[in-house]
């Protein structure tokens, strides 16, 4: 049997190929319903504006997002962990591209066995390319 701290890390490497896809539907599969997201300088957000920020309207410049996530730590507590990572995402639209980077704070609950992330603090910032 897969331990929770593999099935996290796998629930990352499954949240960052599929971000790299255009993958929404997974992507959005990954977070609890209720999920919160902590981002500097904006009123804290969940999964319906997450969702509307990814939407590209039809005949739109779609995007190409990339990233990498570096699990510093994960600590599990019954059916809820939390996990610090430092990562780096960058999108490029045409011919512009922007880096971002940073430490986040994750804190994940298991439903039926699954793991799904429940809040997220994003402390990233622009990097110069």
């Amino acid at each position: 049997m897969v331990n929770d701290e593999q099935q996290i890390r796998d629930l990352v490497a499954t949240w960052m190929s599929a971000t790299r896809a255009g993958d929404i539907d997974t992507v959005l599969s990954l977070m609890t319903d209720d999920v919160v997201f902590l981002v500097a300088g904006q009123p804290p957000f969940g999964k319906q504006e997450f969702a509307r920020a990814l939407s590209v309207p039809p005949g739109a410049l779609v995007p190409q997002i990339d990233g990498r996530s570096e699990i510093e730590e994960i600590r599990v507590i019954g059916d809820w962990a939390f996990m610090r990572t430092r990562l780096t995402v960058e999108v490029t639209s045409g011919s512009r591209t922007m880096k971002r980077a940073g430490h986040t704070l994750s804190v994940l609950r298991k439903s039926g066995g699954k793991w799904q992330l429940a809040r997220d603090a994003n402390l990233l910032t622009p990097v110069e390319t």
